[in-house]
């Protein structure tokens, strides 16, 4: 089915009502009837979009299918098998039918696991129960009558907290449980959607509306970094100048009335810039803004192949989840009606996306590599001077030798010994709080990944092998962004 039209620049919201069933019914046109209803049920009571994901095992199953078929609900076909071993649990004639309802699947995955058929069926029922909002499940409460039945797939959606609604074959009788879990809305989806952008009314196509989202993110995490490390900076210098100030008073043996103001007024500042990184959400919103903005980023660089997989699949998308289905969907459903031509992706792909991450790594890692060497070059300046300062005053302590002006004495001697290891600790510092030696040795190994692998796509001679090497290229450079994402709001809760 084709995606509802929808407000430029806003994703649409979907979910997933999963479904596991009894393979004989004895009322299968009741049980039918009960499906739909369940469905229209949770169509209305939700806003967004519906997508049913399902086996087409023999029985429930297919009533599902069709179920959701006829209301116009995307279908996801997640089968415990390949599909060779799958059709050996049907007749010919039955084969038939659930061969062509295959071809209507928006999507086609295989949860198979090494092991036997029973293994595969309880497998693929645990998937499905995993990637789903609400399971829909035709049970009649017994226990499952051997691995993989029903009975299991409910137990282990209980576990999980899964909304469930179960229909009774034999009572016709429709329950929900759980239900106070069900989120209806996304607050993350939501705020990007909400985040300003150009208004060009309502879109028809999903690259144009995945374009646009993907700009106004980007725009609004550039326009509004908070420039967290700097400001983390300066309150390191503002301490740094509170601890000079109480130094040169002792040092110096001033007295002068402003001393103990400006080290007030000093260390205010610092609390007030602490304060307000610890409790702005500028920076928690720029983070979001950045994510969204990357990981929109990678489904546009992926947007035509012809065969749109679940790419982002390996990463742990909690509080994302929306975002990646929304950007998921919309990119299947147009890999459906749009083909590509295999060289022109293959190039577009090489100069829009590698090429474009080699140069960004490089250009990062020109500018981290100067500032990691002038704050080594401080550190190592203020630690000699603070050796050489010390020995020269425990010199001057211990045989009266050298001997300075007063005033030359009190800069050596008192202020610079305390001043110069506060210094250099304020210098090695900034490396951490810069990250600087991580980021060197990932940017370094980011182009030598993304090189290893620009060879590999350039040298892939069919879709399948291209698409390989594209989901190598996405892993890496996604793996970066989330460990980016991890580090910011690990560093933003402390």
């Amino acid at each position: 089915m084709t995606s509802p039209a929808t407000i430029a620049s806003q994703l649409p919201l979907f979910h997933v009502v999963g479904f596991s069933g009894h393979r004989q019914l004895a009322d299968s046109v009741s049980v039918a009837a009960s499906i739909r209803e369940a469905l229209l049920s949770l169509r209305n009571d939700a806003p967004g979009e519906w997508i049913a994901l399902s086996s087409a095992a023999a029985g429930a199953d297919l009533l599902f299918v069709r179920a959701a078929l006829d209301l116009k609900i995307g279908w996801e076909a997640s089968l415990p098998l390949p599909v060779l071993d799958f059709e050996r649990d049907f007749l010919p004639e039955e084969w038939v039918e659930v061969k062509a309802l295959l071809t209507h699947a928006e999507h086609l995955e295989i949860a198979a696991e090494p092991g036997s058929r029973e293994e595969a069926y309880l497998s693929g029922g645990f998937e499905i129960v995993n990637r789903c909002d609400v399971l829909l499940v035709v049970w009649d409460g017994q226990p499952a009558r051997g691995k993989g039945g029903t009975a299991d797939v409910v137990g282990y959606a209980r576990a999980m907290g899964r909304p469930i609604v179960i229909v009774n074959p034999d009572s016709k009788a429709v329950r929900r449980e759980n239900f106070d879990t069900l989120r209806l809305h996304d607050a993350n989806l939501r705020f990007l959607n909400a985040v300003p952008g150009k208004e060009l009314g309502p879109v028809e196509s999903s690259r144009a509306l995945v374009t646009a989202f993907q700009k106004k993110v980007d725009d609004a995490a550039t326009h509004s970094s908070p420039h967290f490390r700097r400001l983390i900076a300066i309150t390191l210098w503002l301490h740094v100048g509170a601890t000079a100030l109480a130094t040169a008073s002792l040092a110096f043996d001033w007295h002068w009335v402003g001393l103990p103001w400006g080290k007030l007024l000093l260390l205010l500042g610092a609390l007030g810039v602490a304060y307000m990184v610890r409790t702005q959400r500028t920076h928690h919103h720029w983070t979001r803004c950045r994510l969204a903005a990357e990981i929109t980023r990678s489904a546009l660089a992926i947007w035509g192949l012809p065969k749109a997989t679940r790419l982002f699949a390996d990463f742990d998308w909690a509080g994302l989840e929306p975002l990646r289905r929304s950007l998921d969907v919309l990119h299947r459903r147009a890999a459906r009606d749009s083909g590509a031509d295999f060289d022109t992706f293959r190039q577009k792909y090489l100069a829009g996306r590698v090429d474009d991450q080699l140069a960004y790594f490089e250009r990062q890692e020109s500018r981290a590599i100067p500032l990691l060497g002038r704050l080594r070059l401080g550190f190592t300046l203020s630690s000699v001077g603070a050796i050489v300062f010390t020995t020269l005053y425990a010199l001057h302590g211990s045989i009266g030798w050298p001997i300075l002006p007063h005033l030359v004495e009190e800069l050596l001697y008192y202020f610079a010994p305390i001043m110069l290891p506060v210094a250099a600790a304020a210098f090695i510092s900034l490396i951490s709080i810069n990250d600087l030696h991580r980021r060197v040795a990932r940017y370094r190994e980011m182009c030598i990944r993304l090189e290893t692998v620009r060879k590999e796509i350039a040298h892939s001679q069919t879709w399948a092998g291209l698409e390989r090497a594209i989901a190598k290229a996405e892993r890496v450079l996604l793996q970066e962004v989330f460990e980016w994402h991890s580090i910011t709001s690990f560093t933003e809760s402390h």
